[in-house]
């Protein structure tokens, strides 16, 4: 079997309900993923929006994400299970979608990192570049999965 990720509120290009929106409760999804790589020590995951008017936009950073688990619960925290990034909102965690009212349905894409190390070495308050940055090298794979938004 191959790599794979899925948010588990929608079907695969399907709309991200409202509840896990900005206009909503604002909680993470539910998220599984399956057939790691051998040699997967840990996980990190970005999920950005790239249609966003002034370009990509970061909604959520996690990283160290220990190489057992095989997905995360709704309205997950990290914390023992892993470390969330500063998104593009200027906060820690998930920033659920919230596109321009009129601007059409966006994307939002959801990307798995099966990583050859068990720790990144970023603070806390690190964002998307210092992840990026901190990913070369260490990746083994990547898997994604996309949904929609858009707010009327």
């Amino acid at each position: 079997m191959a790599f794979r990720v899925r948010v588990l509120a929608c079907d695969e290009g399907g709309t991200m309900p409202k509840r896990h929106t900005g206009e909503g409760d604002d909680i993470a999804p539910a998220i599984e993923w399956e057939d790691a790589p051998p040699g997967t020590r840990s996980f990190a995951m970005i999920v950005d929006d790239p249609d966003a008017p002034a370009g990509t936009w970061t909604h959520w950073l996690l990283w160290d994400i220990p190489g057992a688990l095989h997905g995360l619960p709704e309205g997950f925290l990290p914390g023992s299970l892993g470390t969330s990034g500063v998104n593009d909102f200027g906060k820690e965690g998930y920033g659920g979608p919230m596109p321009p009212v009129g601007h059409g349905p966006h994307r939002y894409q959801f990307k798995l990192y099966a990583l050859d190390t068990g720790r990144l070495m970023l603070h806390v308050d690190s964002g998307r570049a210092q992840l990026d940055k901190a990913l070369r090298g260490h990746d083994l794979a990547e898997v994604w999965t996309t949904v929609k938004y858009e707010r009327q």
